[in-house]
């Protein structure tokens, strides 16, 4: 038997929890959306490695940064990208840092932004420089 005063008791409860369940919902949705920068990153560090290697010394820079920024959909504002050739001159790894902005409304002020990093190894090609 249902007592008169107990009406509206779900209805309150569900008023309390469901700003939780948001943040919650919104926090995991952030968090996927990091770890989908962290992939394409990498990616993206792949394919400026593999521009780097095919193109000459002094073009080497210019086609790390193209490859990197036309591997995905990375904002190329803050797309960092450094190389070296390894000790025996015959490898060049490419590192590329990149800033994964947490603007989800609730989540982006409480999360900062997040510093992601990405490197890729590769043998050079056997180019020479052009006179």
């Amino acid at each position: 038997m249902r007592r008169s005063r107990d009406h509206g008791q779900s209805t309150v409860e569900l008023a309390l929890a469901l700003p939780v369940v948001v943040v919650l919902l919104l926090f995991v949705v952030q968090v996927a959306l990091v770890v989908r920068d962290h992939v394409l990153v990498v990616h993206a560090a792949r394919e400026a490695v593999r521009a780097g290697v095919v193109a000459s010394l002094s073009a080497r820079a210019e086609a790390e940064q193209r490859g990197a920024v036309s591997a995905g959909p990375l904002d190329p504002k803050r797309v960092r990208v450094t190389d070296e050739v390894l000790e025996g001159g015959d490898r060049l790894r490419v590192r590329l840092d990149y800033v994964s902005r947490t603007d989800l409304p609730l989540i982006g002020v409480l999360i900062p932004d997040v510093d992601l990093s990405g490197d890729a190894t590769m043998r050079l090609e056997a180019t020479r420089e052009l006179p």
